[in-house]
């Protein structure tokens, strides 16, 4: 099979599984684009993206606090990602994981006294949203660090971004967040 039918049988299965989930009442997000929703005139509708999505970096040590910043960022209209709600059994996570943070409007990376010192996943992340940011221009928003207690942010990333400290005050920390965000969102460009 050359190369160009192989992508084309590929995307024919995956429309075939979208118009199953859809017939059996489903919706079927597609992240970075949009959900197809089922509807009963029109068999599906279609729902653009149109909240900022925001990718949550933590550790696993870190994950109630991750949790928390999900469950906050969705009440106040943002789209989270985080990896215990998003992948699905079977998907190659480290590949959804980078797609994720190559289409998110922002980079919320937890940072803990755990998270510094410890080897992985979440090293991976920064390093790969510290390569996302080269191709955002200077004077917007993408990473955004958030302290979870008294730790060191790494020396690049303190040099060179302002971050915010999650404690003694959760929610005055996390307002700043948002109005970092909201800011930021509203001057981006219509897409």
């Amino acid at each position: 099979m050359a190369k160009g039918e192989n992508s084309w049988h590929s995307s024919a299965q995956v429309a075939r599984l979208v118009r199953q989930c859809l017939a059996e009442g489903f919706s079927v997000e597609i992240d970075g684009l949009g959900t197809f929703l089922p509807d009963v005139q029109r068999g599906f509708r279609f729902q653009s993206r149109q909240r900022p999505k925001v990718f949550v970096a933590y550790v696993q040590e870190d994950a109630a606090a991750a949790e928390r910043l999900f469950e906050d960022l969705e009440a106040s209209g943002f789209d989270p990602w985080l990896d215990r709600r998003k992948l699905l059994p079977g998907q190659n996570w480290p590949r959804s994981i980078e797609e994720a943070i190559g289409i998110s409007d922002f980079f919320l990376a937890c940072f803990s006294r755990g998270s510094v010192k410890k080897k992985g996943g979440f090293q991976a992340e920064i390093r790969y949203a510290l390569d996302c940011t080269q191709h955002v221009p200077l004077d917007q928003i993408f990473l955004i660090p958030a302290r979870l207690d008294d730790c060191r942010v790494p020396a690049r990333i303190q040099r060179e971004t302002q971050y915010i400290d999650l404690f003694p005050d959760w929610d005055g920390g996390f307002r700043r967040i948002l109005t970092a965000m909201r800011r930021q969102w509203s001057r981006r460009p219509a897409a």
